[in-house]
């Protein structure tokens, strides 16, 4: 009788997370970030888990922007395995390569493959190989002509990297697969150089740290441009999640203290009060539009992007033309870009007991 109830709690649970994963609102990221660790003991996930190893190149990494949970033809099948051996399209833009690492230690913790071992050292050995000699990464590795160049804050392109070679090198059990100490010493030099990296990027405006740019010239290691509305500027949005990483390193140096206070003063100094954003109707079927609104209890915001000298916040067109109202650029933009952002109040929640933590 116990086993008849159990095998139906299964079924149930199995038929749930089939309709879930289905469902176009439930993203590949969303299943990776899924902490129900008896789903991932099931027949379900060990059956994406190879789709994921058929996305893998041999080089070690994964493309971007894939629902890998979505069920593969055969046809699909062959021409992955096909395209095994290009490198091409590998990247840690948009999650890319970290989640599916993510993926393949909560599936082995209940199903000790073998092949999701390898598939996550490899995965592991490609980040480190893929991080330029200054200490930052590049959106995509083996690299792609243009702004993918840069070093990459981006969307926590850089910063979800070095989570995981955080976790990696102290052989922490948030992965459930061990690494040997030959690359655990390879992960904390990789670490280390990035978090460098990191102090190195902090811009300097009038003589002062302040915060990041989205990306940064691997050559000059200044604020860069990337897409034609992805103008060089201080990010309210990327800058948090820099921050928040450098105040988890325990013992950390004077550098890393002193960047984390600038960052934090720089913070105080830009938040904007007074306002917020609403979705309304355009009155046209489905169209939407979004507009700014006084409201004096409102939480702070910060803009996505602000000048270097003055942190003035300014948006932007897809024909690069900066404008210091969001009511002046388009309304596709408008609707299309996360122009404000309220990430930077993790940091101030945060920051206290971090000062505390020190003494």
């Amino acid at each position: 009788m116990k086993n008849l109830k159990y095998n139906l709690v299964l079924l149930l649970l199995l038929i749930s997370f089939d309709n879930f994963a289905q469902d176009k609102k439930i993203t590949w990221k969303s299943i990776t970030e899924n902490n129900d660790e008896s789903w991932f003991a099931t027949e379900e996930a060990k059956k994406i888990a190879e789709n994921v190893l058929l996305y893998q190149r041999e080089i070690g990494g994964w493309p971007k922007n894939i629902e890998i949970q979505n069920e593969l033809s055969e046809k699909e099948k062959q021409d992955l395995k096909k395209l095994k051996s290009d490198p091409t399209g590998c990247t840690i833009d948009n999650g890319a390569t970290c989640q599916e690492l993510l993926f393949l230690s909560k599936v082995y913790k209940s199903n000790p493959d073998e092949r999701y071992k390898m598939a996550f050292l490899k995965g592991v050995i490609y980040l480190i190989t893929a991080q330029y000699k200054n200490g930052g990464w590049p959106q995509f590795y083996p690299l792609k002509e243009g702004y993918y160049t840069h070093i990459t804050y981006n969307d926590n392109a850089m910063v979800n990297v070095l989570k995981l070679l955080k976790e990696v090198k102290s052989k922490s059990d948030f992965y459930s697969i061990s690494v040997p100490d030959e690359i655990a010493k390879m992960a904390e030099s990789s670490f280390n150089k990035g978090i460098d990296c990191i102090l190195k990027t902090q811009y300097k405006q009038s003589g002062r740290l302040t915060a990041w740019c989205a990306q940064h010239d691997r050559e000059t290691l200044q604020p860069a441009k990337a897409r034609a509305y992805e103008l060089p500027s201080l990010s309210g949005k990327e800058s948090a999640k820099i921050v928040l990483l450098l105040m988890s390193i325990e013992n950390p140096s004077t550098e890393v203290i002193t960047a984390i206070n600038s960052a934090v003063n720089w913070f105080e100094k830009t938040k904007i009060t007074g306002i917020k954003i609403e979705t309304i109707s355009t009155g046209k079927k489905d169209e939407q539009d979004r507009i700014v609104v006084e409201s004096p209890d409102a939480e702070p915001l910060w803009a996505r992007f602000m000048e270097m000298n003055d942190n003035r916040p300014f948006f932007c067109d897809r024909n690069g033309k900066k404008k210091y109202n969001l009511s002046e650029i388009s309304q596709e933009r408008r609707m299309g870009y996360g122009w404000y952002t309220n990430e930077p109040k993790e940091v101030l929640k945060k920051y206290s007991n971090w000062k505390k933590s020190l003494n």
